[in-house]
C-alpha cells in the first residue's frame, strides 16, 4: 500500500473536526495493527509503539499520584529551571493567556513543577490531572507535549488524537526540551497546551525558540559564575608551584596553572575534597573554593597516560541507571549514562573497528542523514570519555577493554530504545 505521512502544515490547513476524524482512524489502526494510506508522522508513530508495547491502556484513566506540595517545592528549589523561570514567563505566558492556552514546565522525570495561564484552561487541565505535582512521563500516560519530548529529546507537537489516550483528544499541546548547557543534562520541559480549536502550527517553533533564549541565560549565568571564580582562584593560582586548576562543580576550568588551558575536566560525580585520581591527570588532591575547587596534581608523572590497563565497564543491567566505569592503574570512576548515550556506547561496544557518523546515525536513527545530532551526542559523550573515546571514527581506544553488562532478558536490553542495533541485540543471545 502506498503510503503518505501527515504532516504538521497540512494539519493546521484542516478543519479542526475533519483533522480530529482523520487522527482517530489512525489511531484506531494502530490500536489494531493495521497501516493506513494516510501515516502519522515519525515522532507520533514512534511514540505510539512505545507505549503499546508497554500495556498502558489507550481509552482509561492513566494517572500516577500527584507529589506533596513539599515535594515539589524541594523540586522547584534544586531544578536549575527556577533560575530561567522568569524568562520563560516573559516570553510565553501572556501569549499563552490570549490564545487560550497554558504553560507548564516538568523536571527531567516528567513531574510538573510549575503551570500558569488561562484560568478557564487551567480548569479543564485539571480535570485531565494536568497539575502540579501530576507525572506526565510518556510511560504514565502515553504520547502527549511533556513525556515525549523527554524520551525523543527532540520538540514535538501533538495534535487531538496523536495523543495515545483518547481524554486527550480534545487537546493540542507542544513541548520542547530544556538541556542545561553546563553539563549536557536534560533538565525538563516546557510545554504548551490548550483546546484543538485554538491549535497553530507556529506554536511550536515558537515554543522551541523561547527554550532556546533560557539556555542562553543558563549558559550566560555560567560563563559569570566561572569568572567570579577566576577572580577568587587567581591569587591561589599565583602562590602554588607545579600544575593546578580552578574548577567548578562541573568540571569547567576558569584558571589554570603549570600547564596548557583545557576547556573543562572529568571530576566524579560528587567529587571529595583530599586525594583523587582523575582520568586525565591522575592522582590530584582537591581542596574547595567559592564556587568551585582547586585542583592540584600530585607530582609530575600522573595522568592518564602513565596506566597501561584501561578497562571501561558498560553496565546495562538496569533499564533506567545504565552507567559506565572507567578503571585504570591508580583508580576508577563511574557515570550515569542518558538513554541516548547508553545507545551509543552499547553501538561502539559491538563495533571495536569503529562506526563513522553516518553509521552511527543508520544503528540508532534508521536514519544515515542525521549525522549532525550524532555528531552533537559524541561530542557530549567525549568530554567525559576522551581517554577512551577515540573518533575519525568513533570508537574505543585500541589499549582499552570493554565489557558490557547485560540485563538477564535479552529483551530487556535498553527497553525504551527503538534503535535498530539495540532491536538487533534483543534478538539474540547475550
Amino acid at each position: 500500500m502506498e503510503t503518505n505521512t501527515l504532516d504538521v502544515a497540512r494539519l493546521a490547513a484542516m478543519d479542526s473536526r475533519e483533522a480530529t476524524r482523520l487522527l482517530k482512524s489512525m489511531r484506531a489502526a494502530a490500536l489494531e495493527g493495521r497501516r493506513t494510506k494516510v501515516v502519522p508522522r515519525t515522532d507520533i508513530e514512534e511514540s505510539w509503539r512505545r507505549v503499546l508495547d508497554s500495556g498502558l491502556s489507550p481509552d482509561g484513566e492513566n494517572h500516577a499520584g500527584l507529589l506533596s506540595l513539599a515535594e515539589v517545592e524541594r523540586r522547584r528549589q534544586h531544578s536549575p529551571l527556577t533560575e530561567v523561570l522568569p524568562v520563560l514567563r516573559d516570553a510565553l505566558v501572556s501569549v499563552a493567556d490570549a490564545a487560550q492556552h497554558i504553560m507548564v514546565v516538568s523536571d527531567a522525570e516528567g513531574r510538573l513543577l510549575w503551570r500558569e495561564g488561562h484560568p478557564s484552561v487551567l480548569k479543564l487541565a485539571d480535570t485531565l490531572g494536568f497539575e502540579v505535582g501530576a507525572d506526565w512521563s510518556e510511560a504514565v500516560v502515553g504520547t502527549n507535549g511533556v513525556g515525549t519530548p523527554l524520551v525523543t529529546g527532540r520538540p514535538v507537537q501533538v495534535f487531538s488524537a496523536e495523543h495515545f489516550v483518547a481524554a486527550h483528544h480534545a487537546w493540542t499541546c507542544a513541548g520542547a526540551p530544556i538541556v542545561d548547557p553546563r553539563d549536557g543534562r536534560l533538565l525538563g520541559v516546557v510545554d504548551i497546551s490548550g483546546p484543538l480549536s485554538s491549535m497553530h502550527p507556529a506554536t511550536l517553533s515558537f515554543v522551541t525558540s523561547v527554550t532556546r533564549l533560557a539556555t542562553a541565560e543558563l549558559r550566560n549565568r555560567h560563563f559569570a559564575a566561572l569568572e567570579r571564580l577566576r577572580t577568587v582562584a587567581a591569587p591561589v593560582l599565583c602562590r602554588i608551584g607545579g600544575r593546578a586548576l580552578a574548577v567548578d562543580d562541573n568540571g569547567w576550568v576558569a584558571a589554570v596553572t603549570g600547564m596548557p588551558p583545557t576547556d573543562r575536566l572529568t571530576l566524579p560525580r560528587s567529587p571529595r575534597s583530599g586525594r583523587v585520581w582523575l582520568p586525565s591527570l591522575g592522582m590530584c588532591t582537591i581542596e574547595p573554593l567559592p564556587g568551585g575547587r582547586l585542583v592540584q596534581v600530585d607530582g609530575e608523572g600522573g595522568g592518564a597516560g602513565a596506566s597501561k590497563d584501561r578497562r571501561v565497564v558498560l553496565d546495562l543491567s538496569r533499564a533506567r541507571r545504565c552507567s559506565v566505569t572507567v578503571s585504570g592503574d591508580a583508580g576508577s570512576w563511574t557515570q550515569e549514562l542518558s538513554p541516548r548515550h547508553a545507545e551509543l556506547l552499547f553501538v561502539l561496544a559491538q563495533n571495536r573497528e569503529g562506526r563513522s557518523a553516518a553509521q552511527l546515525a543508520q544503528d540508532i536513527f534508521e536514519d544515515p542523514t542525521r549525522t549532525v545530532t550524532v555528531r552533537a551526542e559524541m561530542s557530549r559523550l567525549r568530554r567525559g570519555l576522551a581517554e577512551v573515546l577515540a573518533h575519525r571514527p568513533y570508537r574505543f581506544s585500541e589499549d582499552v577493554r570493554v565489557e558490557v553488562i547485560r540485563p538477564e532478558r535479552a529483551a530487556d536490553l535498553l527497553p525504551h530504545s527503538s534503535s535498530p542495533a539495540v532491536k538487533l541485540a534483543r534478538g539474540r543471545r547475550p
